[in-house]
């Protein structure tokens, strides 16, 4: 991996961290709470300057940011602190973090989809034939599939986009599955379709049509690719708790750095290096994003949760409580990205 790679990593993953912290500075601003500091990068102040009451600060270590409210630990008694504040604009100031890493993900997947220069669709185009006899290759045809068919469901799951049909394809371990599609404008049920391709020996058996970029077409597919890249998320955690996934498969930090600068170094043109890496920076900024909202000690979902608790007991937890909820999960986290990175790091050398 060269260094450009390397540098192209590193400021992808700088961009999506620090600016889940500039959501959660914004809306603090914005809702008149004091923010003593807000610093780009983690580690020794390079640079810093005092504006106002707000201390701005440049660290060595290009790998995220933080944003440090007044009263946020449970004890201040300035009026403008965190918790002083009315449950609902903290709620939205730890809200604001993991939406702006959705909103970038939105806007990286609209990038992605205007350079790829069209909008995948769900309707069966053709299947793969040899050229020679015109025998299809595909075993979905002779299951029942057509030519102009919409999928709308396998096995169950709602088939937004192409992102959800390659996932469901890769992953679904029953041979035939039952299929959906609309077809004349009305649901038609099929049963027990195999995907199989004779010639390439994978599921995917069959094309989907493209549009030509319009501005509706575009917004919707992009907004609903950003709901299935969270739903593949949220599938993989499942996978995680349910033992599917194991520690091994899981990275930190340096393994991120590595994944996007080998997206960098994909393809021969800049359209292909950039697509790929915008690509990949979606997924992660949209994993961010959610992975903050699970109730988990020292994340922002464990924050709402504490504040979910406030207004039904119409009283705060007693800070010291919350605070040592917080200190503990945030040590287990430690540790946890002390080993991956450990584990991510002799990846490296293996490779």
């Amino acid at each position: 991996m060269s260094i450009v790679s390397i540098l192209i990593a590193l400021l992808v993953f700088f961009v999506i961290i620090v600016l889940h912290e500039f959501g959660h500075f914004a809306v603090a601003k914005l809702s008149g709470i004091r923010v003593n500091k807000f610093a780009i990068g983690m580690g020794p102040v390079l640079l810093k300057k005092q504006v106002g009451e707000t201390e701005y600060s440049l660290r060595a270590f290009p790998v995220g940011g933080f944003c440090a409210m007044e009263g946020e630990d449970g004890t201040s008694d300035d009026p403008r602190a965190f918790m002083h504040a009315p449950v609902w604009r903290r709620m939205a100031v730890v809200f604001a973090g993991p939406i702006m890493n959705l909103i970038l993900g939105f806007i990286l997947i609209l990038i992605t989809t205007i350079l790829y220069g069209n909008v995948a669709t769900l309707r069966i185009a053709d299947f793969p034939k040899d050229n020679e006899s015109g025998e299809s290759w595909s075993t979905s045809e002779t299951c029942g599939l057509q030519i102009g068919d919409q999928i709308y469901s396998i096995d169950g799951m709602r088939i937004l986009t192409d992102t959800d049909l390659s996932y469901k394809l890769q992953t679904n371990e029953n041979d035939q599955m039952t299929v959906v599609v609309i077809r004349d404008g009305e649901k038609t049920v099929l049963e027990n379709v195999r995907f199989y391709n004779k010639k390439s020996q994978g599921r995917l058996d069959f094309y989907i049509q493209a549009e030509k970029l319009g501005f509706f077409n575009t917004i919707s597919y992009s907004f609903l690719n950003t709901i299935s890249t969270g739903r593949l998320i949220w599938s993989s955690l499942r996978d995680l708790v349910t033992g599917k996934y194991g520690f091994h498969d899981l990275s930190g930090p340096v393994g991120i750095v590595s994944s996007i600068g080998e997206a960098a170094s994909y393809g021969e043109t800049f359209k292909e290096h950039l697509t790929s890496v915008l690509s990949l920076a979606s997924f992660i900024t949209v994993n961010v994003g959610i992975f903050n909202l699970l109730p988990i000690p020292a994340l922002d979902g464990a924050r709402l949760v504490f504040l979910v608790v406030e207004v039904i007991r119409r009283k705060p937890i007693p800070p010291e409580k919350e605070g040592m909820v917080h200190f503990v999960g945030m040590a287990l986290l430690f540790l946890l990205m002390i080993a991956v990175t450990f584990q991510d790091i002799l990846r490296l050398f293996q490779k």
